[in-house]
């Protein structure tokens, strides 16, 4: 069996980032470094890079996100980029939504144990709560899936005007390019990539920014919201 990596002590940049929340970070950090590899959330060859390639990568994302938003974070699985974000941002009002089982019960654990309030976790697939989760200000990833796809599960799940924030990696603009068409189908009006983490990260990381107009997902989505509200409210009155 091979020994487990050891995690690294927490890089000056983390106190400033997380300020009254740093120790709740170390212990997010520590909880990936042992839970998260046991269980099988994140590879063991990440747990020396932990700070600077996954909680600070995601800390900083919260650069570009507004003040006293709903925040839906698609495909969180171990908690990134949502839970940084929420260490860092006690102002959003945060989902985690993840559909394995053993994803949203490390989620909720971590939730619990940090005593984050402000955090929700909910299991399930994008294109299934959809309609039953309130439309959100802005959705997250990190590391999900292609941009065209991601945007396909993503997107309406925004409000209109909402937009959505993917952290990518070298391949931000040629995604970009590729899912163009798409994202247009989909409602998109503006797209950009921005860089965050000035000081705080080398590389600074990547985001794509796709936000939409007053349709998130086009015409055939909002058909399938407005159906998806009207069983809700269906059900609520039988029940």
């Amino acid at each position: 069996m091979t020994e487990a990596a050891e995690l690294p002590p927490a890089p000056e940049q983390a106190r400033e980032v997380f300020g009254e929340r740093f120790a709740d970070a170390v212990r997010y950090a520590e909880l990936l470094a042992e839970a998260g590899v046991q269980r099988g959330l994140i590879g063991p060859r990440e747990v020396p890079r932990l700070w600077e390639r996954h909680l600070l990568n995601c800390a900083v994302l919260s650069e570009v996100v507004p003040e006293g938003v709903t925040v839906c974070d698609v495909g969180s699985g171990a908690g990134l980029p949502g839970i940084p974000l929420a260490l860092v941002r006690e102002d959003l009002k945060i989902t985690l939504l993840e559909p394995l089982l053993r994803r949203t019960n490390f989620l909720t654990e971590v939730v619990e144990l940090l005593g984050l309030d402000h955090v929700t976790v909910v299991r399930g697939r994008a294109e299934e709560v959809m309609g039953k989760l309130p439309p959100v200000h802005v959705v997250t990833a990190r590391a999900v899936a292609p941009l065209d796809r991601l945007a396909t599960w993503g997107i309406p799940l925004l409000r209109p005007y909402g937009e959505m924030l993917a952290l990518k990696g070298d391949t931000a603009e040629e995604e970009l390019k590729s899912a163009s068409t798409a994202l247009t189908r989909l409602g998109a009006v503006t797209t950009s990539i921005v860089h965050v983490g000035e000081g705080v990260v080398d590389p600074l990381s990547t985001v794509v920014r796709v936000e939409v107009g007053e349709s998130p997902g086009g015409v055939r989505f909002a058909a399938k919201r407005a159906k998806a509200a009207r069983t809700g409210r269906a059900r609520r009155r039988r029940g």
